[in-house]
């Protein structure tokens, strides 16, 4: 996969790039990342990519010229209509949709992908109009830029790279993936401060301790995000699971 980042700000990619699965993938050559500068595309020697905005109102807005020219320059010709191009050019965006696993999935899928970072009041909507295939936000809250939902996306969407993850079972079990939270996770020593391991997680009783993390999914998902639970569509044994949870009432520690 190729992914392309436009930013003001390329300096605060590297050490992201250069670690942890992002850096690892990279090195496997299953990854190219490649961070352009707006500024380099701007017309005048002051390198400008902000204005006032029409009608008004605080603050700047980034100018048109330099995104199309970057945008140009980084995909040739604009893009065919959605669905006829492998190719996904992303806006984040307070606007956007919202980020979930299901869309890093959909985004894993492409062959490339462009991240456009903005900032200040955000980009003239003609580079949207002209250029966006996607809009998205990580989340119902102010950034200064887009930079930091960017290396969300690309740590996002590198974990569903086949050969990224050692172990393909891990991303595929991890929370969201299958629609409810994860279950907990101990390991060595057995009890520490006081704190034990559960019992059940000791026994060897393979049967015993699939059903003990699936309970302990559903419950947190109960607990903490039962919207989760009114999209999915359960299998008898979740459904039991759940009601089961619900009629006890007792929180068994998946909070």
């Amino acid at each position: 996969m190729k992914i392309d980042v436009i930013t003001i700000f390329p300096e605060l990619f590297e050490p992201f790039l250069h670690c942890s699965i992002v850096g690892k993938t990279r090195k496997r050559l299953l990854l190219e990342v490649e961070v352009h500068d707006l500024r380099d595309y701007a017309a005048d020697r002051h390198r400008t990519v902000d204005d006032t905005p029409y009608g008004g109102g605080p603050g700047m807005v980034m100018k048109p010229e330099p995104w199309f020219t970057a945008l140009g320059d980084i995909l040739g010709d604009p893009l065919p209509p959605s669905g006829q191009t492998q190719t996904e050019v992303i806006m984040l965006t307070p606007r956007g949709d919202r980020l979930t696993q299901e869309s890093l999935e959909r985004l894993s899928a492409r062959q490339r992908l462009v991240i456009l970072c903005g900032r200040y009041e955000g980009i003239d909507d003609r580079v949207r109009q002209r250029w966006v295939t996607s809009e998205i936000s990580i989340g119902d809250f102010v950034l200064g830029g887009g930079e930091l939902a960017a290396q969300v996306i690309i740590e996002g969407v590198t974990r569903l790279i086949p050969g990224a993850i050692g172990d393909p079972e891990s991303a595929e079990q991890d929370s969201y993936s299958s629609g409810l939270l994860d279950h907990r996770h101990f390991t060595k020593p057995a009890e520490f401060e006081g704190l034990a391991v559960p019992d059940i997680l000791l026994s060897g009783n393979h049967e015993e301790i699939r059903r003990w993390r699936l309970r302990d999914a559903i419950e947190a998902t109960f607990r903490r995000r039962p919207d989760l639970l009114e999209r999915l569509e359960l299998t008898e044994e979740q459904k039991n699971t759940l009601r089961d949870i619900k009629r006890s009432g007792k929180n068994s520690g998946a909070l």
